[in-house]
């Protein structure tokens, strides 16, 4: 069995909940077949979210880490490409931290590519029924943050972990009476377990055009 560990957010900005932390958590519910599934859910804080990442990878001892966070205005389920090496806050994190074109890990290298199958796992998820695309942004927020941090730690320490970021949009009851995207939680959270699946085995992700123009 592949130990997959997987990673949600607790609520932020105002919001009663975070579909990221619902939809992680249904999944090691009702995990996949062969697959050991533990969730953990982060704290939106800069610095004090890697910390309980770190600690849940040393806990878990996973083969795959799937971070998971919401992006609010999104119409789908976007597995991130890359993470770069910048905070910058447009709002605060839950303890009112706004850092500004800060390093993420000081001395780090500027970007980190995904070590999932990316391509693999939105083809996966739209077989499944729900919509998905590649993302080549994960923002400057704590998304990126854990994203980031999550890559340095695989490629300076546990190089043979794989891992990677995925966005979600607002789940209906936060978008009821805004007119904005969502996705209910209960099709994340098969968008979820299809990635989880296909990280688990497929390790040469799929050669097919999905680039954007802007």
């Amino acid at each position: 069995m592949t130990r997959v560990l997987l990673t949600g957010f607790a609520p932020f900005d105002g919001e009663s909940v975070n579909p990221s932390w619902q939809a992680v958590q249904a999944v090691a519910a009702e995990p996949p077949a062969g697959l050991e599934v533990s969730a953990v859910e982060l704290p939106c804080v800069y610095g004090a979210s890697l910390a309980v990442l770190r600690a849940a990878i040393v806990d878990a001892r996973p083969g795959v880490v799937v971070c998971v966070g919401q992006a609010g205005g999104r119409p789908d389920v976007t597995v991130e490409r890359v993470a770069i090496n910048v905070d910058d806050a447009r709002i605060p994190d839950a303890t009112g931290a706004e850092p500004v074109d800060e390093p993420v890990v000081p001395g780090g290298p500027a970007a980190y590519f995904s070590t999932l199958p990316v391509k693999a796992c939105v083809a996966a998820v739209r077989a499944a029924g729900v919509p998905a695309s590649v993302s080549n942004t994960a923002g400057t927020f704590v998304c990126n943050h854990v994203f980031y941090g999550l890559a340095h730690l695989l490629a300076t320490e546990l190089p043979g972990v794989r891992g990677g970021f995925v966005h979600v949009p607002y789940a209906p009851e936060q978008v009821a009476d805004r007119g904005l995207p969502s996705l209910s939680v209960a099709s994340v959270a098969q968008a979820l377990r299809e990635i989880a699946t296909t990280a688990a085995r497929v390790r040469t992700d799929i050669r097919v055009a999905e680039g954007a123009t802007h």
